[in-house]
């Protein structure tokens, strides 16, 4: 469940999501509202306690099994009496790379989440059973010490990628299909969206024919968009990255953020990502995601719409050493675990130019910033807690023209770091409980991009990104660092 598994989980979650199918797109959506069949919401609202419980318990057993006995994992020798220092010891801030414990788990929760939402549970009451598999993965399955972030990361997180899983292979799934397109669209969703696949593999669903489309959400506007090009990346004023990086750009806007007509979780979420191509640099770049959780509108005419929401927010950077002449890493953050409210705001004033904006004020429940200092067995990164902030425009000329940005920073609090003067050699990484040096961290991640439009779904994209980080230690002088991306490419909108 750790280094491998990330890195087949990244790549399954996007190639697919990319197949299904944060700007806001003023385009036509790649596929029209359709509303759901009272059949299918009725069908799909049935509750199943013994196989989405099986699921999970089956899952983290396997899971287990396969690290215990094919990759002879420490971590994976249990017995009782591991329980029993489990229960009595308590949770733990553990030391794993970021990409296991930011995206890694979190995936692993969306797996959970999506054993009770594919037999019928809603969104609330499979968030608790997210938060029962990770418990039992913590304090039965493992003998190091439960992990009070991956508890965080896989709940909360894990109904992040979750849902937006769930929603996609919605999308694919089709009950009145047959043949080599029933056959297609039952793979594509059992790969976006695993246990709901096993799910309708179990109980036969994925090859009865039936006279509903099944989809629980029916379809929803969705606008999709795919840039391809490369990127270069400097850290600083000295060091630029010696090769050019080849890299992908997934946006997806699914619902219409400027209608609250459902009011239900995640009737809307945007989110995009980056996967890169480049030895160097892992192969996710940039993961970030809004979603409304709630909503309600304050003021829609023929001029003026703005909206207040509560909503949900993940985002996930990271990026490696891009020279030999420089050993530090341009940045690395992520927020799994962040809740908030936001305005949305559009302008109806003109039919050609088009404009909108939205700011979000957010609680961040975890999060995690590079460290100068703290270095410990897969972890250069701090933990901690505290604001985020998230503002934004889209200005678009009909389809022909668009300027878009994007500004959010975090505020973070490392409030539990280690005693002055520790002996770093002997110390036992997997018994020191520190999230990392007694820090606070204000970091910030801006970016500006123009379209403009080439040939029909085909647009010319420029995009640039400046990182910068400011972290106040307690124990070590304060460090300022920055970092820019440049993005050269082509982009298709379907």
């Amino acid at each position: 469940m750790k280094g491998l598994f990330f890195l087949i989980s990244v790549i399954a979650f996007f190639s697919c999501i990319s197949v299904s199918a944060q700007y806001s797109m003023h385009q036509a959506p790649a596929m029209k509202r359709v509303l759901p069949d009272s059949i299918d919401i009725a069908y799909n609202s049935k509750k199943n306690w013994k196989l989405a419980v099986g699921q999970i318990v089956g899952m983290n057993i396997g899971l287990w099994a396969f690290d215990r006995y094919a990759l002879k994992a420490n971590y994976a020798y249990i017995s009782i009496n591991t329980v029993e220092n489990n229960l009595k010891n308590g949770f733990k801030w553990d030391n794993d790379q970021m990409a296991t414990n930011m995206f890694g788990h979190p995936y692993t929760g969306s797996l959970y989440y999506n054993s009770a939402r594919a037999n019928g549970f809603n969104f609330w009451e499979s968030a608790a059973f997210t938060l029962g598999g990770s418990v039992i993965w913590e304090v039965l399955l493992e003998n190091q010490p439960p992990s009070t972030n991956d508890l965080i990361a896989t709940s909360i997180g894990g109904i992040v990628i979750g849902e937006v899983s769930y929603s996609a292979s919605d999308l694919v799934l089709d009950n009145r299909a047959e043949g080599t397109e029933r056959l297609g669209r039952e793979f594509a969703a059992f790969l976006i969206s695993p246990t709901r696949g096993l799910t309708r593999i179990m109980n036969g669903d994925a090859w009865q024919k039936k006279p509903t489309s099944g989809r629980q959400y029916g379809i929803p506007e969705i606008r999709i968009e795919a840039s391809t090009g490369v990127r270069t990346l400097s850290l600083g004023k000295t060091y630029w990255a010696k090769e050019m990086i080849w890299t992908t750009n997934l946006n997806v806007e699914y619902g219409d953020r400027f209608d609250t007509y459902n009011k239900q979780p995640y009737d809307y979420f945007m989110f995009r990502a980056s996967l890169n191509a480049h030895k160097s640099q892992p192969i996710l770049g940039r993961f970030n995601l809004t979603a409304r959780l709630h909503g309600t509108e304050l003021i829609d005419t023929e001029k003026d719409y703005l909206s207040l929401g509560l909503y949900q927010h993940f985002a996930y950077y990271d990026s490696d050493t891009i020279s030999s002449e420089s050993n530090r890493i341009p940045y690395r953050f992520s927020v799994p675990a962040s809740f908030g409210g936001g305005l949305i705001y559009q302008n109806k004033r003109s039919a050609s130019w088009l404009f909108d904006a939205y700011t979000h004020l957010n609680a961040v429940i975890l999060g995690a910033s590079l460290s100068d200092h703290y270095k410990v067995d897969m972890r250069n990164y701090n933990m901690g807690s505290g604001l985020g902030w998230q503002a934004g425009f889209n200005l678009t000329y009909k389809d022909i023209f668009g300027l878009h940005s994007t500004y959010e920073g975090y505020r973070m609090f490392t409030w539990k770091g280690y005693p002055v003067g520790i002996d770093w050699n002997t110390i036992d990484p997997n018994t020191l409980n520190v999230q990392g040096d007694k820090s606070q961290a204000t970091l910030q991640a801006f970016s500006l991009r123009a379209d403009v439009k080439l040939h029909r779904r085909i647009y010319f994209t420029l995009m640039s990104y400046f990182y910068s980080r400011i972290t106040n230690y307690d124990q070590y002088e304060d460090v300022r660092a920055h970092a820019k991306e440049g993005y050269l490419m082509m982009t298709y909108r379907f």
